[in-house]
């Protein structure tokens, strides 16, 4: 072993021992709010997670999981470390990669290496590896079980298994290495997708290797081929040959009439034969190219063929079961992902373009009588004349989106984006606001860790932030020393091999910018999408490390001690990964955070046995799943997703027993709910009911296909309608009554019909399906509404809603004005007082990001703040007092800070005879919000949402001060808030 290999295996491993080190002590220890439940849960008893699903990341992760040896709890802890051991791999193949190519760049032999260049090459490749691993996106990513992090290993090790191809000489070994690497691209693809952009940049290095003069000409027919391999594994390999197997088991079953997957049978046994066939004749007639060609293709196929988990395990009908994958079509389906919304790329419509026509496209297809039967056709739309524009920047019909639009934009509502407003959008919101941000969160500094912040360059350091910014962990200034370490790389890199730098150049390029373009991003998104890119951000880590060579090339003129030069070109370099690491380490250590799993038994606790609950989508359900699933925490309750009751699959999946909770009652048959069957349900009043019509009745004439209350489609097809704004459901009350489910307090209200406005608006098939659910269960089982959903998604029954914790109850009693439920006192006091869980909520060391800061706090203190005001309505002083002690008690300022929800409290406090605690709390928020103000109105950057929210706690708090008698205060925060109200709409007319 020469000094080089024993010094570069040395190293390497202790960067991936500081890698792994760090990871682990930061790392969460349960489940993390987003996909990570999901993932976990899916990991823990392989089930089928959002499309289109990572079955690889899932098996690995079962296996790690076994680490907990039956400690349920334990189990998040093992699959998280999946992200920490991938992520710390990563750092390690990033160090190989630097050092592969610095000894080459270097121009010499590993043999012919001083100790100088020994030391130098290893500084380079520990302080660009430790960049990256201490980089704020991959950071995020290494410590929660997520994709991403296994996603950066694949990412890494193909780059260095290239690299390492390139530098083999014998042409058996090259040909192995080219194999391996399709191999783990292949693996990948059981991962996630983004490792593959990687693939046309990649394919240089082959056409560098290749041929030794190359042109232009053949780098651009290189590039090109390899942008069609990219595409024959995307479209050809993914979804193709699924896609094609289907089409072979159509004809097989519906024109030969054969049994179900007899045409997969055989097109599996030729295309096999076929390849195997392929791979021995090109052996024999020693056709080197095409049989290593062939060779990968099969390796390929070898890595992807981890998604046959995904068939198995969805026939066997988990409870986690997204798309319900099962047979071949709903397998293609499941790939490509169609149950999202897709937007244009190079050519399609704008947020202002209306469809005018609608064709058929491809059938769908469902298994009836031994037959595949078309039951739909996917929707082709065509627009107006001269709607569509090239490269579609503008496009979405999600709600709220083309107001967004509109806003950004600036023009008229109607009006038509031209070419300028479009580009203009992309290079300022999608490049400039959804990239360039997020690069320089990594490389430069961040303002906060809130939902939108910005970035934070190194003359801002003098600047005077509010508390709220300043104080916050996300607050980190690098001075930008990342970014010009990075661009000294890339000028070193530039004047010493050009080829080089178009290689890494591209791979940035189609990791960052390429991927920007792809994806059009869209006005707003649920959550920062910062983790996409970190494959651009790995590549410019490669040139941080080769920015410590361009610093002793310059220290060459002043220092000509080669070991001096060395160790202070090291020494001034070091300071990029420690000002990253000590900035870092108070946002990304969460240690001690357990509330997302906390919140989620809050939430299952809020319900009554055997309850069904409706959910929003990601945060209010991932969590749920995973304390079910994995802790076997509240099985009983039966998680109903609100996104997903549209759902055919969905459907089903709510006919049949989970867990310990049973199948759901459902009135109308698989047919009224199959794909494409009131999937919209347009209002249209008939003057006959228009005073209301009875929810059973009108179920059972949308089971029978009644004409009565079907209008035609353009197309022909007649569909169901809503034709009353007014619902009404009768009740039998001495059935109620035995129940015992209503308070004695509420008896007097029970009357034997409960009657509702649902709105002069259309209806969906989700809010077809909890109408059915709420009009079969005959108020057998109890049913619930998550508080987090908002009433938008309560189809007009909010005064029929019992607030008993997180959760709203649905039951056949009206409170009038009610408008957002009424509160059952005993109930929800036992509840929250008893039943809730608050795990490190109040240790200042904790820490929580926007995320946890939002609607699960947020809920906690509303529903705090709704129990205490019905308290004190109640006359009940000593319990109220206890209930806002709690509150405050379990998310102090110090942890959780005081927001628009935490107003609410001071007239509270004052109401229990609190005066002091209310006084203090008061001045808190007052002197937070007035610092907030002032600087947003210095700066001009802040969001309106933001300046509201301050301006709603000035009020509030001017409010309960002044009907509590405490007039120097009154006027002292009334000054405040009318200084800040009226700086405000002045600032709001000028703009």
């Amino acid at each position: 072993m020469t000094l080089f290999k024993k010094w570069n295996s040395i190293t390497a491993w202790s960067v991936f021992a500081f890698a792994f080190a760090t990871y682990l002590i930061t790392m969460e220890r349960t489940a993390s709010f987003w996909d990570c439940g999901e993932f976990i849960a899916a990991a823990f008893k392989l089930q089928v997670p959002h499309p289109p699903g990572a079955p690889f990341f899932l098996l690995v992760g079962r296996l790690f999981s076994l680490l907990a040896f039956g400690d349920l709890t334990q189990v998040a802890y093992w699959v998280n470390m999946v992200s920490v051991l991938s992520s710390a791999f990563t750092i390690f193949f990033l160090f190989k990669t630097i050092t592969l190519l610095t000894v080459r760049l270097l121009g010499k032999k590993e043999p012919e290496l001083t100790v100088q260049d020994i030391f130098l090459t290893m500084s380079a490749a520990t302080i660009g590896s430790l960049a990256y691993a201490w980089s704020d996106s991959f950071w995020f990513s290494a410590v929660e079980a997520e994709v991403y992090g296994m996603s950066s290993f694949f990412t890494a090790i193909v780059i260095w298994a290239v690299f390492k191809w390139e530098s083999m000489e014998d042409p058996a070994t090259e040909n192995r290495w080219l194999i391996l690497t399709a191999y783990l691209v292949g693996i990948s693809i059981g991962v996630h997708l983004l490792n593959l952009v990687t693939i046309p940049a990649l394919a240089l290095v082959y056409y560098f290797k290749k041929f030794p003069k190359p042109t232009v000409f053949g780098g651009i027919v290189s590039f090109l081929c390899g942008l069609m391999i990219l595409g024959i594994i995307n479209a050809g390999i993914i979804p193709g040959l699924p896609e094609l197997s289907a089409k072979f088991e159509i004809f097989f079953v519906n024109s030969l009439g054969l049994p179900y997957n007899s045409g997969i049978i055989f097109f599996i046994v030729l295309f096999l034969g076929s390849l195997i066939w392929g791979i021995r004749y090109s052996h024999r007639m020693g056709k080197v190219l095409l049989n290593t060609g062939l060779l990968c293709f099969a390796f390929i196929l070898t890595g992807y063929a981890s998604y046959i988990m995904v068939l198995v395990r969805s026939e066997y009908n988990p409870p986690i079961n997204e798309n319900n994958p099962s047979d071949v079509l709903r397998f293609v389906y499941y790939l490509k992902r169609e149950q999202y919304e897709s937007r244009p790329l190079l050519y399609g419509p704008s947020y202002t373009s209306r469809p005018v026509s609608q064709k058929r496209g491809a059938p769908v297809y469902t298994k009836k009588d031994g037959k595949y039967v078309i039951t739909d056709y996917k929707p082709i739309y065509e627009y107006e004349p001269g709607a569509n524009m090239l490269l579609p920047r503008m496009y979405s019909a999600q709600p709220g989106h083309p107001g967004l639009y509109q806003q950004m934009t600036g023009l008229a509502e109607g009006q038509q984006p031209t070419m300028r407003h479009n580009l203009s959008y992309m290079f300022s919101h999608q490049l400039g606001h959804m990239y360039w941000r997020y690069f320089l969160w990594n490389f430069a500094g961040r303002e906060s860790d809130k939902e939108g912040a910005g970035t934070l360059l190194p003359w801002q350091t003098a600047h005077s932030f509010p508390s709220s910014i300043a104080g916050n962990r996300g607050h980190n200034n690098f001075f930008m020393l990342p970014f010009l370490l990075g661009v000294a790389g890339i000028v070193w890199l530039y004047r010493r091999s050009r080829r080089d730098l178009l290689v890494l150049g591209l791979l940035f390029a189609l990791t960052g910018v390429a991927l920007v373009v792809y994806l059009n991003s869209p006005p707003s998104e649920p959550r920062e999408r910062d983790y996409i890119y970190v494959g651009s951000f790995y590549i410019f880590c490669i040139w941080i490390g080769f920015g410590v060579l361009a610093i002793a090339r310059t220290l060459q003129k002043w220092v000509h001690n080669n070991t001096v030069r060395t160790s202070l070109a090291t020494a001034m370099s070091l300071a990029v990964p420690v000002v990253m690491l000590t900035k870092g380490w108070d946002n990304h250590d969460r240690s001690n955070r357990y509330h997302s799993v906390d919140f989620a038994r809050n939430l299952l606790n809020s319900c009554a046995p055997n309850a069904i609950l409706f959910t929003g989508g990601d945060n209010d359900t991932f969590p749920l799943w995973y304390v079910q699933e994995v802790e076997g925490f509240r099985k009983d309750v039966r998680v109903c997703v609100q996104t997903f009751l549209g759902a055919d699959w969905y459907i089903q999946q709510l006919k049949r027993k989970i867990n310990t909770s049973e199948a759901l009652p459902l009135s109308l048959d698989s047919n009224a709910y199959a794909s494409g069957k009131n999937d919209y349900v347009p209002f249209y009043e008939i003057p006959a009911v228009k005073n209301g019509i009875n929810l059973k009745e009108y179920l059972e004439l949308i089971k029978q296909d009644n004409k009565a209350i079907q209008v035609p489609l353009t197309s022909g097809d007649m569909t169901s309608i809503l034709p009353s704004s007014t619902l009404f459901l009768p009740i039998d009350t001495q059935e109620i009554k035995k129940m015992n489910i209503v308070k004695s307090d509420l008896l007097p209200f029970l009357s034997d019909s409960m009657s509702w406005n649902i709105g002069q608006k259309d209806l969906f098939k989700s809010d077809l399906v909890m109408l059915d659910i709420i009009a079969s269960n005959n108020w057998k089982r109890p049913v619930y509404f998550s508080s987090t959903m908002g009433s938008t998604h309560n189809l007009g029954l909010q005064e029929y809603m019992q607030l008993e914790g997180y959760t709203f109850r649905l039951l056949p009693v009206r409170v009038k004005g009610a408008t957002d439920g009424y509160v059952n006192s005993d109930l929800m006091y036992n509840n929250m007082m008893n039943k809730t869980f608050w795990r490190e909520m109040n240790n200042p060391k904790t820490y929580y990001d926007d995320t946890y800061l939002g609607s699960p706090v947020a809920s906690g203190r509303i529903a705090f703040l709704r129990l205490a005001g019905q308290l004190i309505a109640e006359n009940r002083l000593d319990d109220a007092r206890k209930v806002v002690d709690k509150a405050m008690t379990v998310m102090p300022d110090d942890t959780i800070p005081y927001d628009q929800f935490s107003a609410g409290f001071v007239g509270m406090l004052f109401d229990v005879g609190e005066d002091k605690k209310a006084l203090d709390s008061a001045r808190t928020m007052a002197i937070r919000s007035d610092e907030n103000l002032t600087w947003a109105k210095d700066h001009g950057g802040q969001r309106s949402r933001d300046v509201n929210v301050d301006l709603y706690i000035l009020q509030t708090i001017v409010q309960e001060c002044k009907r509590a008698g405490k007039e120097a205060e009154t006027q002292k925060y009334d000054a405040m808030f009318r200084k800040h109200l009226m700086a405000f709409n002045m600032y709001s007319r000028e703009e």
